[in-house]
């Protein structure tokens, strides 16, 4: 990880505003974990307290390893618990692009892998009781052009019969008013499966039950140099080190790229922007079923109610790790937009945070010798995350079936490598913006 920070834990994230968020004001008690001091031994070292570091070590200590997990700031403070907290079953490309793409055979293979990532942290949180004001009232696709409407009725039409998922339906645009309380959008896919939650409240819980599983978590302890030795993967910090047979990776757009440079052209950090009004007179005016909510903007506006009546909405997107001046100014233009009776809601909480992308939007996942990764969730990491790191686990014991699947549509690099990674795609991913706002 990059170096140690005073303000949101580490690296980038520094000057995001976590301390500001809805999240963290409203998040479960967590504990302070010691630093890494002196040298010690284990079976796994997961480098990374997120979602996917937390499941990586769970699962991995549920079978017997013994795990060392280290943080450079405090768990659950990168993407895990800042993120808008959608349950979004599936993954960041659809059962259309994915048949055309792999064919229906292995399109169905990584569905239902995919898939999977909603029942493992519903099985969690019931497992291990976490409160994380879990939700199942579906997720709505919202179409912002009339040309959506038809591809959303293909992508339904994909999913129940190659993927045999009935759960999506049509909402027409005559219809939109029973969900939304705005005129902006064409019509929508409902996903009946889809949901929110509190993610960092999911992740202090993640936590928990790692700890109870064994695992030694260890906070403010930057990974600064992996190295080869005969007893395994050495993983240095600043006052200490851990060697390990197997080291996981689960820093996502946090990772440091001296850490592991052969892997961290593949991904690239975008940074994205959310609020939270104050609690709202009647909340289910704006969003009458409670659904978690995104559109088909390429820049996303996501949207939803938290459990005690605010608007949390996320939308805007800056392709460097300079935060805006004024990220409640920011954040809130889009919400204006969308809806325009907030105009006057007090801001109460606004916060940024990194997520990584891909070139395919799909997630990257990969190893090398005694080194597992994965990372690029490209927006949709809020389960998929949790998924990732069990799958890791499985493939460190053995088991390389599933992790391979994921493996095998691994995305190519960035043009340039890590120099040019960033300034390439920006010019790219601005022009896509610009089309939105034409």
């Amino acid at each position: 990880m990059a170096a140690e920070r005073s303000d949101d834990g580490v690296g980038f994230n520094e000057g995001l505003g976590f301390r500001q968020s809805y999240y963290l004001a409203t998040a479960a008690d967590a504990p302070r974990r010691p630093r890494l001091t002196g040298d010690i031994k284990a079976d796994v070292c997961v480098v990374g307290g997120g979602c996917t570091g937390l499941s990586a070590a769970l699962h991995a200590a549920q079978r017997g390893l013994s795990v060392v997990l280290l943080e450079g700031g405090r768990v659950g403070w990168g993407a895990s618990g800042r993120n808008g907290g959608q349950i979004i079953p599936g993954l960041r490309k659809g059962a259309v692009e994915l048949i055309a793409r792999y064919g229906r055979h292995e399109a169905r293979a990584m569905f239902d892998l995919a898939l999977e990532a909603r029942s493992l942290v519903l099985d969690l949180i019931q497992r291990h009781a976490i409160a994380c004001d879990l939700k199942l009232t579906g997720h709505l696709a919202a179409a912002a052009k009339s040309s959506d409407i038809a591809h959303y009725a293909k992508e339904i039409e994909a999913l129940s019969s190659v993927m045999d998922y009935p759960h999506a339906r049509l909402v027409l645009k005559a219809d939109m008013a029973n969900e939304l309380a705005c005129s902006g959008y064409y019509g929508g896919l409902i996903d009946e499966l889809g949901g929110h939650y509190h993610p960092l409240n999911y992740t202090i819980g993640l936590a928990r039950a790692a700890e109870a599983a064994g695992v030694a978590i260890h906070e403010a302890s930057v990974a600064l140099r992996l190295s080869e030795t005969s007893a395994g993967v050495r993983v240095a910090t600043a006052l200490g080190a851990v060697t390990a047979a197997k080291v996981i990776l689960a820093g996502d757009a946090l990772l440091d790229p001296g850490l592991a440079p052969r892997i961290a052209s593949y991904i690239m950090p975008v940074a994205n922007y959310i609020v939270a009004t104050e609690p709202l007179e009647d909340p289910a005016a704006l969003i009458a079923q409670d659904r978690a909510v995104s559109d088909s903007r390429f820049v996303v506006n996501y949207f939803r109610r938290t459990a005690d009546g605010r608007m949390l909405f996320g939308g805007g997107e800056r392709y460097s790790t300079r935060p805006p001046r004024d990220i409640a100014g920011f954040a809130a233009q889009h919400m204006h937009r969308v809806f325009p009776a907030l105009a006057t809601a007090r801001i109460d909480y606004a916060w940024g945070g990194l997520v990584s992308i891909t070139r395919t939007r799909l997630p990257h996942l990969g190893r090398y010798r005694g080194v597992y990764f994965a990372h690029g969730y490209s927006g949709l990491g809020a389960i998929l995350s949790t998924l990732a790191g069990k799958l890791m686990a499985e493939a460190i014991i053995g088991d390389t079936n599933r992790f391979d699947r994921l493996a095998a549509i691994a995305p190519g690099a960035f043009p340039g490598g890590i120099l040019l990674r960033s300034p390439l795609h920006t010019l790219g991913m601005l022009w896509y913006a610009m089309r939105d706002r034409l």
